[in-house]
């Protein structure tokens, strides 16, 4: 029997991720014996790094990005002459805890890394621009201009840990949830006598009988907790995974209702949003344990013992009464825990490794006018800006072709452009000339 404690838990923060640079193209020509212009043999830039998170039994919290709220991959390394292309970036693998989830800045969850092992392209490294002996070709025999090398993506995440046990225990403060766990498993909470002494989910391995299961200790619980009071719904999420709830309550308390307060608990369980296509917290299967029955001493207390368990059987099937202290019932309780998870073992599924977005059907460039500037929008021409060495007259001659290829001047004609004009693209700004041989723009000084 083994037991887990996380002396300081962070269970959701904010990263920014940084892929590598693409490093550059290069531009050089082979010289040969009697042939000191013999070729382009310039070499490509190697791609970014980019970065990894992986899912890792080893660990429990997410206390490292707090520390660290910024990780980089290494940039691709520039091509050399002799055709030597650079040397790849080295990716960066980050270790998660398993059951962390992954949304970005819209909130819209982009994974699930639930199982061990799995993993998640966070973001991608740049591509290494081309050399020219990659743009040889018909119309140029030895290109004396390469491609500069894009960088990588960059995002920030929000990432998320909702603990993975079979079993979770909710209720009211200081009921002794973590009592149980505490003599269930041989997890060590903190126990003191007064409320919300649990700050974070504990979580301890049970071993009875044959049956082996994860039971999580959930903070106590308040009245509105489903709408984030007192901590609510960072309680609640760590129940999200769980197949069984057990609803913990003191039956020594004389200034609570146990029974109403069971339907407050159930109330907050229902409004919990969870994951799509996952069963409603309230809806899974349910235990109802009534504990602190060693302080039970007059026949008015037990028989008012008996009678909440009468009220409690017409609700739930397995009702118990326990006591942390003395270990009085917990043998029949754990295994009929164990019972339950054997038989519901994939009542919770949870949301798959990673969801796929269908990427939009969008045009490969838009053209609007705003302020007397044509501005051209758009993957392909934004990227080819960022290949482009500004420097060279050839390779402004190349961009050039590119975004006639692509329509972009055709596109400009049909909007009522004119000689002179100003075009911008990537946030470089060209001045169109259509008269120019062999191209569309010059760009303006």
């Amino acid at each position: 029997m083994s037991g887990i404690t996380l002396p300081e838990f962070v269970d959701c923060v904010t990263v920014e991720f940084s892929a590598g640079r693409g490093g550059n193209g290069c531009a050089s020509v082979r010289r040969e014996k009697y042939k000191p212009l013999a070729g382009p043999d310039g070499g490509s830039g190697g791609h970014g790094g980019s970065i990894f998170l992986k899912a890792d039994t080893s660990e429990r919290t997410l206390i490292s990005f707090r520390r660290k709220g910024h990780y980089s991959a290494s940039n691709g390394a520039h091509g050399l002459s002799r055709l030597r292309n650079g040397a790849r970036g080295k990716d960066l693998e980050v270790s998660v805890p398993c059951g962390t989830s992954v949304y970005d800045e819209g909130g819209r969850q982009i994974a699930d890394l639930v199982s061990p092992g799995s993993c998640l392209q966070v973001v991608r490294g740049g591509t290494g621009g081309l050399g020219n002996a990659a743009l040889a070709g018909y119309r140029r025999k030895t290109p004396r201009f390469a491609l500069l090398g894009l960088p990588g993506q960059k995002r920030k995440l929000r990432l998320e840990v909702k603990s993975i046990a079979d079993v979770a225990l909710v209720g009211f403060p200081s009921v002794g949830k973590s009592s149980i766990i505490s003599a269930i498993s041989s997890a060590k909470p903190k126990i003191a006598d007064y409320p919300f002494t649990t700050l974070h989910p504990n979580l301890g391995v049970v071993q009875s009988g044959p049956y082996r299961y994860t039971v999580a200790d959930v903070p106590g619980l308040v009245e509105g907790a489903s709408k984030g009071i007192g901590l609510g719904l960072n309680f609640l999420r760590h129940i999200e995974r769980c197949s069984v709830v057990v609803h913990v309550i003191d039956c020594a308390n004389t200034q609570q209702d146990p029974i109403s307060g069971f339907n407050l608990i159930e109330k907050e369980l229902s409004e919990y949003k969870v994951a799509e296509n996952a069963i409603p917290l309230n809806k899974r299967p349910k235990v109802i344990v009534l504990n602190k029955i060693d302080v039970l001493q007059t026949k008015e207390e037990q028989d008012t013992l008996l009678y909440l368990q009468s009220v409690f059987k017409k609700l739930v099937t397995d009702v118990y009464a326990i006591s942390a202290v003395t270990r009085s019932g917990l043998r029949q309780f754990t295994l009929r825990l164990g019972e339950i998870c054997q038989e519901y073992p994939s009542q919770v599924q949870p949301t798959s490794q990673t969801i796929l977005i269908p990427a939009k059907n969008t045009p490969e460039f838009s053209l609007d006018r705003t302020d007397g500037v044509y501005r051209v929008t758009g993957k392909k021409p934004e990227k080819w800006i960022l290949q482009t060495d500004f420097s060279s007259d050839e390779a402004i001659s190349y961009l050039a072709e590119r975004l006639d290829r692509l329509g972009i001047e055709d596109a400009l004609v049909r909007a009522g452009a004119t000689c002179g004009d100003e075009v911008e693209i990537g946030g470089v700004i060209f001045t169109w000339d259509p008269s120019v041989a062999n191209t569309s723009f010059s760009l303006s000084v």
